[in-house]
């Protein structure tokens, strides 16, 4: 069985949409803290623009863990 991590942060942009950005792999013991800190910089910086327009703000942050089990085909 393989277990994947993927964090989503969500942001608000210009246009007042939202926009996911997606980070697999995300180390176990990542706080709260730290993805807001990390989000607080990217907004700040600019560093991500989209078709609505630059990073305004944070919304959101998740992590999703899928597992998956592969099957013997017989």
């Amino acid at each position: 069985m393989a277990t994947q991590r993927v964090l989503e942060m969500d942001f608000s942009t210009e246009l007042g949409r939202t926009q996911r950005l997606r980070v697999h792999n995300v180390k176990e013991d990542i706080s709260g803290a730290e993805v807001a800190a990390a989000m607080d910089e990217i907004v700040s910086k600019n560093i991500f623009t989209s078709n609505s327009g630059d990073f305004t703000g944070k919304v959101a942050a998740r992590i999703v863990v899928t597992d998956t089990s592969d099957l013997t085909l017989v």
